[in-house]
């Protein structure tokens, strides 16, 4: 039996495309990668064709490798041609975590190739980094959304927000592991910031050098399909090694005077965990763009959405309104000003996002920010007992 860490890196003459199985008995072997008895109902009609299941487990230039069956509990991980599914919307293309229907024809031009992509459970995506209004898909089929946040720097919670918004949006359940955990002498209020920014998310404080908290993480990943998200320098190759128990990834040293550095990992690679279950390292994030992630950041920002349905008006904008609900925990000290702070960005930035395609709603939104961001810094300003807007504001 042939491992699924064995590579092709070419094909040789003797390999045959009657080495793969098109029979659903032999797509048990994909199990420990994720296969179900909804994905056996959703592959039928390929399997009809001579096609093989297959799951992405990385993508680089126009090519892709995939695991696939390889007799009756084998698996084989062959490079594969992802020109047939080429598409020009970036959210279509082929990501690490699809699972396709694979031909295993080696006379094809360019030999094996992926025919179609299976449709996507989850999706982690993000803004794309271009000026056009395009998304950008991170990881596919994700049961976890693994956020590594390193202690080793200062503790970003609008970023850490940020991220699970993202997170939250893509259907998978987020987790958030606090790295390097060696590096400070007590976590707790560390821990406590962090979970207070991530209401209804697991939140463990984790060292790979000492070992802490790794069997808790590996527990909770075990028997699915888990991302790991965070900065460059928030330690997700070195957790990555701690998860796999092997040293699959290469690590790099962060900078001492901020605690970042630089891209270790620079592909997207889907590894099988020990305990079961398969983990996809990703690139460090330096910018974490939205997109059309509301739904997320009503996940995130929960406690707001709760006080908010109890304003008086229900197209409230927290600002100045009468009667507003989240205004008066903000008085009394129930919501904090920077969690509102934050909600107000996060939701501005997902809108810009959503109306970059459309000019007019664009200029039409420019103005009503422009109208609630003077009447939000005038209460302010009164609140605070100012005169107007020539007091400086902190």
């Amino acid at each position: 039996m042939r491992g699924a860490g064995a590579l092709l890196e070419g094909f040789p003459l003797s390999f045959s495309s009657s080495s793969f199985s098109s029979s659903s008995s032999s797509w048990s072997s994909l199990v420990p990668y994720g296969w179900d008895s909804l994905l056996d109902d959703a592959f039928s009609a390929y399997a009809a064709d001579g096609l093989v299941p297959a799951r992405i487990v990385r993508v680089d230039r126009g090519m892709c490798d995939v695991v696939v069956p390889d007799g009756a509990d084998g698996l084989l991980t062959v490079r594969a041609d992802t020109d047939p599914v080429h598409s020009p919307d970036p959210m279509l293309v082929a990501c690490t975590g699809d699972w396709a229907a694979f031909d295993p024809d080696p006379a094809q031009p360019k030999g094996p190739s992926v025919r179609a992509l299976l449709p996507r459970r989850t999706a982690i995506v993000r803004s794309a980094s271009s000026k056009r209004s395009e998304g950008q898909v991170l990881a596919a089929n994700i049961d976890h959304a693994v956020i590594a946040v390193s202690l080793a720097a200062d503790l970003d919670l609008g970023r850490l927000e940020r991220f699970l918004s993202l997170a939250w949006e893509s259907g998978a359940q987020p987790v958030v592991a606090l790295t390097k955990a060696d590096l400070v002498p007590d976590t707790t209020y560390l821990l406590e910031d962090a979970e207070s920014a991530a209401p209804g998310v697991p939140v463990l404080v984790v060292s790979a050098t000492t070992g802490e908290g790794i069997e808790a993480l590996s527990e909770l990943l075990a028997g699915g399909t888990s991302v790991l998200l965070g900065q460059s320098g928030a330690g997700k190759s070195t957790l990555t090694n701690a998860l796999l128990g092997r040293e699959a990834q290469e690590v790099q040293a962060t900078r001492d005077s901020d605690g970042k550095g630089r891209h270790t990992t620079t592909t997207r690679d889907l590894l099988p965990m020990p305990q079961g279950g398969v983990l996809i390292d990703t690139p460090g994030l330096r910018g974490v763009g939205l997109w059309d992630a509301e739904s997320g950041l009503h996940q995130v920002f929960s406690e707001i959405e709760q006080l908010a349905r109890d304003c008086r008006f229900q197209d409230c904008s927290h600002q100045s309104e009468p009667g507003c609900a989240v205004l008066a925990a903000l008085e009394d000290g129930t919501l904090q000003h920077r969690r509102l702070e934050s909600y107000r960005k996060l939701l501005r930035e997902n809108a810009w996002i959503a109306s970059r395609t459309d000019q007019r709603l664009r200029s039409e939104m420019r103005r009503e920010w422009k109208q609630r961001t003077a009447a939000g810094r005038e209460m302010y300003e009164r609140k605070r007992g100012g005169g107007g807007g020539h007091r400086r504001r902190s």
